[in-house]
């Protein structure tokens, strides 16, 4: 019998599992209630390749052209980077076309309880004729930010408010912008049509922040201050500009969920890991968590002889990420030095803590270790090659498994590196792959 999956929450993360699940065989069901306000986001190009990979089509449209993005931070002012800009509310649409037109099954509705079973969990939403339920051998708690929690927070970063507000102007090409406050940071983005948005997170502990029947008031004030501090700048996102809509705050605290994997229930994307906006781009983050979480459910369904194996391997990615993202929103709130000893920039600068992002790994550091990886839709243990930079260990580079490599030039140590693995690969790598692969692995402290 097909076991039946329910997934709750239709974004990036619910959708990318989806997918995968639909590829496994398995029957699935997914409840999503459409976000409630317009938003607009920016996608790199990473994020359209993991979503590609992922197998979705329709949804590759919907995103923008690539488009400029200016970024003034530390008094200075780059321009090197573009982005996608998006509109969620169309692209989660898209999300769910696609998924429907592979074959799952999707409610709109709002899930009201999820209890536990014996045979897994019962469902139940709401509808307009009353309550529905159904039963389920799995959960995925894909609803981000919104999904009741998993119990104990594993890690909580600074508290973070992010202000959104919608304005109308005259068209123009897409463009987006980023700068530094003195109490926190903006993000302002337009499209073609000359809808802008304006985010500005802030530390609710730092700043103030009036009660909701002022907010549109304080907000004007705060779009005013920024068009002042930075006239050129934001002039093609707030001048002949109007709100055409009232703001909306929504929390941003970086937070790590405990417990994101059982027997029967798995947490992606925000549900799980839900990162400081600085820490880059809000999508491609739901994709990292969500993309290997169908082998993790595979394997807990079909080898309940490897749960714990696979719930290692989700749990240690979702802290392996978590982290490296955090590092990344670090060392760039550490960038700006106008306001060092603003709380808001005091206290983003030194979390999560001192490591570095990336490791200096010398060869006595470099060992080869037992760790989860992901073969053929399901988590088994293998050899990889464990660094103080990939802690996970690495188990292949375009399909030459490493550990086996690793350990043949160790044993033989006075031979050169590109003939140990030209005689160990044959011909079944091109001829430059041996000198590649050697001087790769020197860039990774592996040999000297």
């Amino acid at each position: 019998m097909t076991a039946h999956v329910v997934i709750l929450g239709g974004g990036p993360a619910g959708c990318t599992v989806a997918l995968g699940l639909v590829g496994l065989g398995y029957s699935v069901t997914l409840i999503q209630r459409p976000r409630p306000f317009a938003a607009i986001e920016g996608m790199s190009e990473r994020a359209l390749q993991g979503l590609a990979h992922a197998g979705f089509e329709i949804a590759l449209t919907v995103p923008e052209a690539p488009s400029p993005r200016q970024v003034a931070w530390n008094s200075a002012i780059s321009s090197a980077n573009v982005e996608r800009l998006v509109e969620r509310r169309t692209f989660d649409q898209a999300l769910l076309q696609d998924v429907a037109t592979q074959g799952v099954s999707v409610i709109d509705a709002q899930v009201k309880e999820l209890q536990p079973i014996a045979t897994g969990y019962r469902v139940t939403w709401l509808t307009h004729r009353g309550i529905a339920s159904l039963d389920a051998d799995f959960v995925v708690e894909a609803r981000g930010r919104t999904a009741p929690g998993a119990g104990a927070v594993t890690a909580r970063g600074p508290s973070s408010v992010t202000l959104l507000q919608r304005l109308q102007g005259a068209s123009g090409p897409a463009a987006s912008a980023a700068l530094s406050l003195p109490d926190g940071w903006a993000w302002l983005a337009r499209r073609p049509g000359g809808e802008c948005h304006v985010q500005i997170t802030l530390d609710p502990t730092a700043t103030r922040l009036p009660p909701r029947h002022a907010m549109a008031d304080w907000m004007s004030t705060r779009l005013t201050n920024l068009a002042e501090q930075a006239p050129a700048l934001t002039e093609p996102f707030l001048g002949h500009t109007k709100p055409s809509d009232t703001p909306r705050a929504r929390g941003s605290t970086s937070i790590l969920q405990g417990d994101c994997v059982g027997s029967r229930y798995l947490r992606v994307g925000d549900a799980a890991m839900a990162v400081d906006p600085l820490s880059g781009n809000g999508i491609f983050q739901s994709l990292s968590s969500a993309l290997q979480a169908p082998a993790v459910i595979n394997t807990l369904l079909r080898y309940p002889s490897r749960e714990l194996l696979a719930r290692e391997f989700h749990q240690s990615r979702l802290d392996g990420l978590f982290y490296r993202f955090a590092r990344i929103g670090r060392d760039f709130y550490a960038q700006e030095l106008q306001w060092a000893e603003h709380p808001f920039w005091k206290a983003r600068s030194h979390w999560p803590d001192a490591e570095p992002l990336h490791r200096e790994v010398t060869p006595d550091q470099v060992h080869i270790a037992r760790r989860p990886v992901v073969a053929e839709g399901e988590i088994h243990e293998a050899e990889v090659v464990v660094t103080p930079d990939e802690p996970l260990g690495l188990w292949h580079l375009n399909g030459v498994y490493l550990a086996p490599l690793l350990r043949r030039l160790r044993a033989t140590p006075d031979l050169p590196a590109e003939r140990v693995i030209a005689d160990a690969l044959g011909d079944r790598v091109p001829d430059d792959a041996p000198r590649k692969l050697a001087l790769w692995m020197r860039q990774q402290g592996w040999k000297t």
